[in-house]
């Protein structure tokens, strides 16, 4: 799980949130994500421009939240530790970081109840990524 904190919900915040994780993973981003599943809001409306070819974007059909049902229920334990109404401004980058490797620890039936972590450690050792 990748959790990134953005200053607002314009899509110049979202834009720029997505452009630093690009940068971050370098000639790796494309490998490391090979999808990006967002809903109608405004917030995305910027991101085909940005990343078309650089991965698949895929939108929701409004009102169909079942449609990106692991990041909404991913929304779900984000929010055990960030209730809803709480300004993400007022969340520390510190409380995110500890969130972000919670989610990465905990096992997951869909994943055979393996971590994240452990899959995407896999991965990147399968890909041959961040090896000298």
């Amino acid at each position: 799980e990748f959790i990134l904190k953005v200053e607002g919900k314009q899509a110049s915040f979202v834009n720029k949130a997505l452009l630093h994780l690009k940068k971050q993973c370098g000639s790796y981003f494309g490998a490391l994500f090979k999808t990006i599943t967002a809903d109608n809001g405004k917030e995305f409306s910027g991101i085909n421009e940005l990343l078309k070819d650089t991965l698949a974007i895929y939108f929701t059909h409004p009102y169909s939240s079942w449609e990106r049902g692991t990041n909404e229920n991913h929304n779900g334990i984000i929010r055990r530790f960030i209730p809803k109404g709480r300004s993400v401004s007022d969340v520390s980058d510190q409380l995110v970081q500890r969130i972000q490797t919670w989610m990465n620890n905990l096992p997951r039936r869909i994943l055979g109840f393996q971590t994240p972590k452990e899959l995407f450690l896999e991965e990147i050792t399968k890909l041959q990524l961040f090896t000298n």
